[in-house]
């Protein structure tokens, strides 16, 4: 990193021209700070970003995967973890402050940070609030890479005992594509179905991808 012009330097670069600036090799540069005998921190970065798929599939790393990266000590690794809580909660404290449909986006987003690269499928739910705030999220169901199964009476009984108005369904697809299939349709009528028997609404069903979320509401499935 000394052996680059000051201005190519990845701190002074982010000091002068902001962090949009940053490749995602310079941002993760930054967080480790020092790189290893023979390897430069901006190789090392670069390495790490191509074994796990980017800085996303690397936020959602394995505790033990990270632990077998030479150069990955438990502090690094401690940071990184508490980078990816960091937008977690910063992003959960958006949901909470204000109604879920004046961003939508950050719905999106916060989901993703949740389910994106887990290598299993996953059935989550955001709980709402009577003004559409985010209650909390909750992941429910856990299923093989190709199949979870869902019990609408144990999504039931957890709205009501968060006293929820509304909720908002995810789960993601291993395989990285966001695309929804008959299932899923089948899958979000029951839900809603079960659930307005109560009085709890659905507001949608997000399907997470790697690269992709897609909305039941906008596809107009609900």
């Amino acid at each position: 990193m000394k052996d680059l012009p000051a201005a190519l330097r990845p701190r002074e670069k982010l000091l002068h021209q902001g962090s949009a600036a940053l490749a995602d090799t310079e941002l993760l540069a930054l967080l480790l700070r020092t790189g290893l005998k023979g390897q430069g921190v901006l190789q090392l970065a670069h390495s790490l970003l191509d074994r796990f798929g980017g800085l996303a599939g690397l936020l959602r790393a394995d505790v033990a995967d990270l632990k077998s990266v030479k150069g990955l000590g438990p502090a690094k690794r401690a940071e990184i973890a508490a980078v990816l809580e960091i937008a977690r909660r910063a992003l959960a404290t958006t949901l909470q402050a204000r109604p879920v449909f004046d961003s939508p986006q950050v719905v999106k987003d916060y989901l993703r940070l949740h389910l994106a690269e887990l290598p299993h499928e996953v059935f989550g739910v955001l709980f709402l609030d009577a003004q559409n705030r985010m209650i909390g999220f909750e992941e429910l169901f856990r299923g093989t890479l190709t199949q979870t199964s869902v019990y609408p009476r144990e999504v039931v009984k957890r709205a009501l005992s968060v006293n929820a108005a509304a909720v908002i369904l995810a789960h993601n697809h291993p395989s990285g594509v966001a695309e929804p299939s008959k299932a899923d349709e089948y899958l979000t009528q029951t839900l809603r179905s079960a659930l307005g028997l109560v009085d709890v609404r659905v507001l949608d069903h997000l399907v997470v991808g790697r690269a992709e979320v897609v909305s039941f509401a906008e596809r107009g499935l609900l």
